[in-house]
């Protein structure tokens, strides 16, 4: 199931959406797959019926070991979006945890050799606060998915100091000179936030208001 949109905020955009990796469903699909051929060979072959009856049973509780499995994979959802990090995880009963961007401070992954070769392996999410380091496993590409956590928090980063910027250019002469909002002006321009000829155009506005 998609992260339910009616659980974001104002303005809040979904980066990703993912699943646990498929490998998670591998063991009960082989355990399965196993099964049932067991399953087809004793029912060809003239062997005991206690015997069917036994690998009947073997075959049902691969089926629901499966089942199991792949409704806690449908219920699981690892969620970045333009304001936080999201696992949710549960169908009827759900938990979670949530960390906004700006609380992030390194994020890791780790990928064995196999995990490489399949694109799956764990994430580690080191944030200020009291949840401190969370860890995630079963994640699909995890180096694509922490280069996406790192593009939100530049976004976020960017987005904090356009505001910062339109809060300084409205200001009104009475909170800060007009030195003094030039100054602010340009420290904008030298972070990249205001373009050179943005600054100029607002630096010669309030030159005029002099």
């Amino acid at each position: 199931m998609p992260f339910p949109t009616k659980l974001l905020n104002n303005d809040e955009e979904i980066v990703l959406d993912l699943r646990p990796h498929w490998w998670y469903l591998a063991p009960a699909s082989a355990a399965l797959a196993g099964t049932v051929i067991l399953g087809v060979v004793v029912l060809v072959a003239d062997v005991w019926d206690p015997v069917k009856w036994l690998v009947g049973l073997l075959v049902l509780a691969a089926l629901g070991y499966f089942v199991q499995r792949y409704v806690r994979w449908a219920g699981e959802n690892f969620v970045v979006t333009s304001e936080r990090v999201i696992h949710r995880s549960g169908v009827i009963a759900k938990k979670g945890i949530e960390i906004p961007l700006e609380r992030i401070n390194t994020v890791f992954f780790n990928q064995s050799l196999f995990e490489r070769l399949l694109g799956a392996g764990d994430l580690g999410v080191e944030s200020a606060g009291e949840s401190g380091r969370q860890n995630f496993s079963n994640i699909r590409k995890p180096a694509g998915v922490q280069q996406s956590i790192y593009r939100a928090m530049e976004e976020v980063q960017a987005r904090d100091l356009r505001k910062m910027g339109e809060a300084v250019a409205g200001a009104r002469p009475a909170s800060l000179s007009i030195p003094e909002q030039i100054e602010q002006l340009d420290e904008l321009r030298r972070r990249g936030v205001l373009s050179d000829a943005e600054f100029e155009a607002k630096k010669r506005d309030l030159l005029d208001r002099m």
